[in-house]
């Protein structure tokens, strides 16, 4: 039965509005947000106990803010998160990817347009009648060609939808790793610095401890030359010194692993980078902490955003796998002309066209579109269990974090009664000693509680003040507060 090109199109054409709209798969929905109101079995904290004089107070549903780095009241961190930013290779590498699934959207988006092709040739050619049986004499001529197609491929059951919806999904993916990896830079830079400044304390104070037990090894040889101490108590103290003396290399080495931990931050050499000096003290502990509500830290953390991309890629890739499946429509077209002669080229005789569409449909694949199918939804299952892994580590470390800054509290109001208890048991103690009313082996036991305490007071301050960082992290960070205009965030 002979079909016009004109019915052709016709066909093709109805064919193409009974199908289009049709997209294969499952439409893609947001998972819903856990219906928990709090983080904690019993509850979250409102406040924290006061230690050192600061209590934190928790306030849900409040806004994390985007530079929230800045409560700290440190200008000296704000310029290092300022230089990270700007340098930082894997922030910088994280955004590299971000442009590139930006740039793959872009080109996936050609399917939906015709592919247009122009062809221009010119070719010398012996043609040979024998090979369609003519036994006539072969000639040579030149042959000129000029031509244009036009090629669209109809997305009939959607897979080239799925297929962009998927590479949209891996440019959600990337923007939330470029967020992860800043979130954690910022972190990590906060963290180090508040490790330096504790290393730092720590070094000052065991130095001034040494030159207390100077003194006192001093005190006790000359009590041991006037003959009113043995000298036993000497070798006690110097004993005590010399271990004094032993940790301040460990110190050192940590505050320049702290240092160089920073250059690289910063996207430097430790050899170039001069980091700069910031004191314990002038870091202020901030007061009031922000608590974002479990259906909004869904919709903030990068990783489960993330998480959430992961699982629309898997989605979508099932409608490609489907449509797979399924036939496929092509139109294509195209118009030109050839001549053995180039002034002749546009002459009418010249002219060829063609028109049509091609149907194609998968019969016999040995069952490996079937399989890719299911292969597709396992990886959807797989992804959806990842998702909601990911939301239960983050409501697990928010939860952590609430509880551990409550803890740390009460750690550091104990530590503080210790130290203070400690410092006056070795005031009244080498009072004593110097009156002849007390041995030395009280002073060295005195002065050994002291020492424990002075640096588990530190330590106690800095872990408190690295768990308010890790809570502005398990949040997320407050991008989402960030200034278009001023605001560091990619």
């Amino acid at each position: 039965m002979f079909i016009s090109a004109h019915s052709s199109i016709r066909l093709a054409a109805a064919l193409l509005l009974t199908l289009a709209g049709c997209t294969v798969g499952p439409d893609f929905l947001r998972p819903e947000a856990p219906p928990e109101a709090h983080y904690g079995k019993n509850g979250d904290p409102a406040t924290t106990i006061a230690a050192d004089s600061v209590a934190q107070r928790f306030a849900p549903g409040e806004a994390v803010a985007a530079e929230w780095w800045r409560l700290f009241n440190s200008p000296k961190i704000d310029a290092i998160i300022a230089a990270a930013t700007a340098a930082n290779p894997t922030l910088q590498a994280a955004q590299a990817s971000l442009r590139q699934s930006q740039y793959n959207l872009r080109a996936g988006y050609g399917v939906f347009f015709p592919a247009v092709a122009a062809d221009l040739g010119a070719a010398r050619q012996r043609y040979s009648p024998l090979k369609v049986g003519q036994d006539v004499p072969s000639s040579i001529f030149s042959l000129f060609t000029v031509s244009a197609s036009v090629s669209y491929a109809v997305d009939v059951f959607g897979g080239e939808r799925r297929a962009v919806e998927g590479l949209s999904a891996t440019v959600d993916a990337q923007q939330d790793a470029a967020l992860a990896a800043y979130l954690a830079l910022s972190s990590n830079v906060v963290n180090t610095v508040i490790a330096k400044a504790a290393y730092s304390a720590e070094l000052e104070a065991t130095r001034q401890i040494i030159d207390v037990e100077h003194e006192q090894v001093k005190l006790a040889r000359d009590q041991a030359d006037a003959g009113t101490a043995p000298y036993s108590s000497v070798l006690s103290i110097e004993s005590q010194l010399d271990a004094s003396e032993a940790t301040i290399p460990g110190l050192e080495q940590k505050i320049t692993q702290a240092d160089d931990l920073l250059a690289t931050l910063v996207g430097r050499t430790p050899a170039e980078f001069d980091p700069p000096e910031i004191a314990f003290s002038e870091l202020a502990l901030p007061r009031d902490l922000p608590v974002s509500l479990p259906s909004d830290l869904v919709r903030q953390r990068p990783d489960i955003l993330a998480a959430e991309a992961g699982l629309h890629q898997a989605s979508a890739a099932i409608g490609v796998a489907t449509a797979a499946l399924l036939p496929s429509l092509t139109l294509n077209a195209s118009y030109g002309a050839n001549n053995t002669a180039a002034n002749d080229l546009f002459a009418h005789d010249a002219r060829f066209w063609s028109l049509g569409a091609d149907i194609t449909a998968p019969l016999f694949e040995g069952g490996t579109l079937w399989f890719r199918r299911k292969a597709a939804i396992a990886g959807f299952e797989q992804s959806a269990a990842q998702y909601r892994q990911t939301v239960l580590s983050a409501f697990a470390q928010v939860a952590d974090t609430l509880r551990a800054l409550g803890h740390d509290a009460e750690t550091l109001e104990a530590q503080d009664h210790a130290l203070d208890a400690a410092q006056e048991a070795l005031r009244l103690v080498n009072a004593n000693y110097a009156a002849g009313l007390a041995n030395y082996t009280n002073v060295l036991i005195a002065d050994g509680q002291f020492h424990q305490a002075q640096i588990a007071d530190l330590e106690a301050r800095a872990v408190r003040y690295q768990d308010t960082v890790a809570l502005f992290a398990a949040l997320g960070g407050g991008w989402w507060n960030a200034d278009a205009k001023s605001a560091s965030v990619p």
